[in-house]
């Protein structure tokens, strides 16, 4: 997922985001998926905004968070995202001024066409305000193998009885990533017996798992020499304004980092305009200090450890001193009181 972000960035020129997710504490997929975007995407400047999924959220903040950043990655439910975007478009933040983009875990061809449609007064509003919101989502797939799939998914949903269970009966990347990493072991184990090695040979298992390509559950999958998986993923866009539809019009390749442009896409949806002015220095890793309060916290922690542990070495060489001191003066303490008593004795004996 990150990689994707990171050649949009690169190729629209755009310097900052706000990562803003949504987590439920429990599972934590938006956490998860977001967390890769920022550990990677660290030649930008990413700010993170977390929403609690019990709580309710202070839009006006999060329009206060949005306001000195280019681009907006959201990941969470429905209805709070359409309420984000609602906000926005009243700030007139939907002007071309930002880009928005909605993570889509959820690998269903439906998604877009009509998200932002609740049957209330504000549709017309959330329409316009999505012509913003661009989705990225697992490649797009028609494999008839895919569509079956998610029906076996479903209905495993449906015996299990769990009906209450939000998108159980999709297939997330999650979900479709452990299918196709059982399948690489498969394959794996397989070549390995057949090469005459045991299959507790992990070496040899995993060894077979590197640099090779084979056809997942939804399209192909290609590992890299570190054991990753390459990922593939699509760009959704509102190309029909009027009806308010959403199509794919990018396709992203991760095992050799293209594009691939569909009729759909067009470059001025995705460049900002009117911008106002943004912060493009680095972000601050400090936590709110100065670089300067920072350097005297470290040079001070430094110094108390050094403190620390000369005092304990001198602690403990004053102990050994001590117990020597005290050992020498016991054994001249015994040497004098014998030479005392064998006096005595001899003064005795001269008696």
């Amino acid at each position: 997922m990150a990689e994707i972000f990171t050649a949009m960035f690169e190729h629209f020129s755009w310097k900052s985001a706000l990562l803003l997710y949504e987590d439920d504490k429990e599972a934590r997929d938006c956490y998860f998926t977001l967390e890769g975007v920022y550990h990677l995407m660290t030649n930008f400047n990413i700010k993170i905004y977390a929403v609690n999924q019990e709580d309710h959220f202070d839009t006006d903040d999060i329009l206060q968070n949005i306001y000195d950043t280019e681009v907006v990655i959201m990941c969470m439910g429905a209805d709070k995202i359409r309420e984000i975007m609602l906000a926005a478009h009243r700030r007139r933040f939907t002007n071309g001024s930002y880009v928005f983009f909605n993570v889509e875990l959820f690998n269903v061809s439906s998604y877009g066409n009509g998200s932002w449609k609740r049957g209330d007064k504000y549709d017309s509003d959330a329409k316009q305000a999505y012509a913003s919101l661009n989705t990225v989502t697992l490649l797009r797939t028609v494999k008839p193998e895919f569509e079956n799939f998610s029906m076996e998914m479903r209905k495993s949903t449906e015996k299990a009885g769990l009906h209450d269970c939000k998108d159980c009966g999709s297939v997330n990347m999650f979900v479709e990533g452990f299918h196709d990493a059982m399948l690489l072991y498969a394959m794996a184990l397989h070549e390995a017996m057949k090469n005459g090695y045991s299959k507790k040979n992990g070496t040899a298992i995993t060894s077979n798992m590197w640099n090779r390509t084979f056809e997942g559950i939804a399209g192909q999958v290609s590992m890299d020499g570190n054991g990753d998986r390459h990922g593939d993923f699509s760009l959704m866009a509102m190309t029909n304004v009027e009806a308010g539809t959403y199509e794919v019009v990018a396709n992203y390749f991760g095992v050799n980092g293209t594009f691939q442009l569909l009729p759909g896409f067009n470059a001025d949806h995705f460049t900002l305009r009117g911008r106002h002015k943004v912060h493009s220095e680095m972000p601050d890793k400090s936590c709110g200090l100065g670089v300067s309060a920072l350097t005297g916290v470290i040079v001070g922690a430094v110094l108390g450890t050094i403190m620390l542990i000369a005092f304990y070495f001198f602690r403990k060489n004053y102990r050994i001193t001590i117990e020597r001191r005290t050992h020498s003066e016991e054994d001249d303490t015994g040497k004098h009181r014998q030479l005392r008593e064998d006096s005595i004795r001899s003064n005795f004996s001269a008696a």
